[in-house]
């Protein structure tokens, strides 16, 4: 194994062992220094993150690089395979960076329950299982990894979440658990039903059979299963109706990994398992796929036009983003899923930076909702008002930052999908994407106006000041900030790397 491949496995022991460090510490000491520690550890592995896209060969992006292959259960032909591509990698950088910000971020505001040490450690054992299921090339360990995450969620939001009127914090986290664990076992029979039929859980070995040795029906089975499991993940209409409430009760940095790193779980593993693996089966399922991404991106407009809580606006508001990035997955095409892995990154990035800003803005009011938040935040607290702006600008796709390349180029996958796939039915998905865009636009203008605008007459009672962006805020907000500008101005240096390995997954391309 060369010295560049353990970088992978670093990346995952590293946080592991934190979290162990950070619990084992004992006393009132432990608390005190439980923060700080956290953020160092998150620092390290983004290093090691930065690390592994130095290493890594970008003219190769298309193949499998920085691997570890190891015998892990031998009797079952098990191995501890981890590697990473150019679908891989733009996602393992955006989690360790969104994993420090949010550990930085702590080391300065923690909810209000305390327990920092428990806190930090179960931040960086959820660290531990967003990147392992990224780098994981085994479906057994893909699963494996899918599944750590769950416990340090219900944690995030159980412990240290907050009650609404509409759901308690315990009451969130039981849903969010009861769907994803519905949601894996479904999936798990898929891989299953793949292994019975290959013989093989190695993801490399079954990209490369594109399906060789199952038959058709077979492999829509198959998909049909994978693509239910991860659609919870996701999440699709229908299956998105956990989202709100968990987003909603998740204290700051929790919201910020769920929306920008945990979600990407799903449609990841779309284009990492189902797509290589049972292309003939993806093929039959596609339309519907594409049919309920639209459904969300419409509902999740509807219901954000609706909402009178910044926190579940933004939730919503992920339901309908995930739609485009399920339509684009569904197109088949170089074009519509590059435009999904683009989306993806660019949903990470600005609704993590959603949840900071509107986090911050809960945390001076004691309230996320419009009335107790009211208008007039240009007045009040200016810098803060510009950044939320910002983001929701970048969020409704305005060309010039990143929200845009993904919505633009999973359009233009809809209008000229796989040939395989019914054109007349993806022209009127992308009709209804683009009214999608629009009301979009419309509930994030509508949220500006009404948080932003206004006589400061009208805003939150005896709230006419406010604080401004503070030191630890600039320090979370600033990297997010940044990367949506160079994404949006730059799209080549995200589409480098993901165009080749899409060109290889579909077979038109080196």
């Amino acid at each position: 194994m060369s010295a560049e491949a353990w970088v992978l496995l670093a990346m995952i022991i590293v946080p592991a062992l934190g979290s162990a460090v950070v619990a084992l510490v004992p006393g009132p000491r432990g608390d005190r220094v439980a923060r700080p520690l956290g953020a160092i550890f998150g620092g390290i592995t983004l290093v090691l993150a930065v690390v592994a896209v130095l290493a890594f060969d970008h003219d190769a992006a298309g193949t499998f690089q920085l691997e570890t292959d190891l015998s892990w259960v031998p009797a079952l032909d098990l191995r501890f395979h981890l590697g990473v591509d150019g679908i891989s990698l733009p996602l393992v950088l955006l989690t360790a960076l969104l994993a420090f910000l949010c550990l930085a971020y702590t080391t300065r505001v923690m909810p209000k329950a305390a327990q920092p040490r428990a806190f930090v450690a179960v931040l960086l054992l959820l660290e531990v299982g967003l990147l392992g299921t990224f780098v994981a090339l085994d479906l057994v360990l893909f699963f494996l990894f899918f599944e750590v995450v769950l416990i340090p969620m219900w944690f995030v939001i159980a412990v240290w979440g907050d009650s609404t009127p509409s759901s308690t914090a315990r009451s969130a986290a039981n849903t969010f658990i009861l769907y994803t664990l519905l949601g894996s076992a479904v999936m798990v029979l898929g891989f299953l039903v793949v292994h019975a039929e290959t013989g093989t859980f190695d993801l490399v070995a079954l990209a490369d059979g594109a399906g060789a040795g199952m038959a058709r029906g077979t492999q829509v089975i198959a998909a049909l299963a994978m693509l239910g499991g991860l659609a919870v993940k996701t999440p699709m209409w229908p299956l998105h109706t956990w989202l709100p409430d968990a987003h909603t009760a998740a204290p700051t940095v929790g919201s910020v990994l769920l929306a920008g790193a945990l979600l990407k779980m799903g449609t990841y593993g779309m284009v990492r398992v189902v797509l290589p693996v049972v292309p003939e089966g993806t093929e039959v399922l596609a339309p519907y796929l594409g049919a309920l991404g639209v459904v969300g991106i419409l509902y999740g407009s509807f219901a954000c036009l609706a909402q009178t809580d910044l926190k579940r606006l933004i939730a919503y508001s992920s339901v309908g983003h995930m739609g485009f990035v399920l339509l684009g997955i569904s197109t088949l095409t170089p074009a519509g899923i590059n435009g999904a892995l683009y989306a993806n990154v660019a949903h990470g990035l600005i609704t993590g930076l959603l949840f900071f800003v509107v986090g911050g803005i809960k945390d001076r009011h004691g309230s996320s909702s419009f009335d107790g938040v009211g208008r007039a935040l240009y007045a009040r607290a200016p810098r803060l008002a510009a950044i939320l702006a910002f983001a929701a600008v970048a969020s409704l796709g305005l060309p010039g930052l990143a929200g845009f390349w993904g919505e633009m180029l999973t359009l233009l996958g809809a209008y000229d999908p796989s040939s395989a796939l019914p054109r007349g039915l993806y022209l009127t998905l992308m009709t209804l994407a683009g009214v999608g865009a629009v009301l979009t636009a419309a509930y994030l203008l509508q949220t500006v106006r009404r948080v932003c605008q206004g006589p400061i007459a009208d805003a939150a009672p005896r709230r006419s000041s406010l604080e401004d962006v503070s030191s630890i805020e600039a320090l979370a907000w600033s990297p997010l900030v940044v990367l949506v500008v160079l994404l949006g101005v730059w799209p080549g240096l995200l589409l480098g790397l993901t165009d080749p390995a899409v060109a290889t997954l579909l077979g038109t391309g080196g």
